[in-house]
């Protein structure tokens, strides 16, 4: 049996080597890309896409690859408690002006939670929150959103897109179809691969 005075150091190595371990996974963790484009081809689990920025773009998908529909709802679907996405560009007094708002479903609530800079356009920002109030202002709608490190006051103006996400399949990944994937994982060898896809519904572009 080690004598007490050598855990003090035993211990310090044991957690050295595993905040180390935590570093190296940490480190080995896969890039990823967000593609917003539309689907030129569909070959087997791979994806012809033209980007946003015209580039030309091939993506495989898992095998349990995940498909949401993005579709057209109301603003009065926004509700005290919903768990919603606001894609927004600062304004100077603090408050974020909505672009485009997207409703989660209930079981996922907690997705990507706070506060981030995002690229739908130059300077704007992703809020993922709960509803914490609403009310109607001379602008459109006054939403307050917390998070789990803050709130944001969000403004709606009457004609910001309003979308949410709703279960699909893979028979709606066809060419024409507008999509956005959050994170595509770039594998070792340079190659694309989704794990989940979000189409538009009715022809629509998804908005975020």
């Amino acid at each position: 049996m080690p004598k007490c005075s050598s855990w003090p150091r035993a211990l310090a190595a044991s957690l050295t080597c595993v905040i180390l371990l935590g570093s190296v996974a940490s480190a080995q963790q896969p890039p990823t890309v967000r593609i917003r484009g539309t689907i030129e081809a569909v070959d087997g689990s791979m994806l012809s896409i033209k980007s946003r920025e015209g580039a030309d773009m091939k993506v495989r998908l898992t095998d349990n690859v995940a498909v949401f529909g993005v579709a057209k709802t109301a603003l009065s679907e926004i509700k005290e408690g919903s768990y919603i996405g606001v894609t927004g560009m600062p304004e100077p007094d603090g408050t974020q002006k909505a672009v485009a708002v997207h409703i989660f479903p209930e079981n996922q609530r907690g997705a990507a939670e706070g506060f981030r800079p995002w690229d739908q356009r130059p300077n704007s920002t992703m809020t993922n929150a709960t509803v914490a109030q609403t009310v109607k202002g001379t602008d459109g709608q006054n939403i307050l959103v917390r998070y789990k490190d803050g709130e944001k006051k969000v403004v709606v103006p009457p004609d910001t897109p309003i979308v949410t996400f709703v279960a699909g399949d893979k028979s709606e990944l066809k060419p024409g179809a507008k999509i956005i994937i959050f994170g595509a994982v770039k594998k070792d060898d340079g190659t694309l691969e989704a794990a989940r896809v979000n189409v538009g519904r009715d022809g629509i572009t998804p908005p975020m």
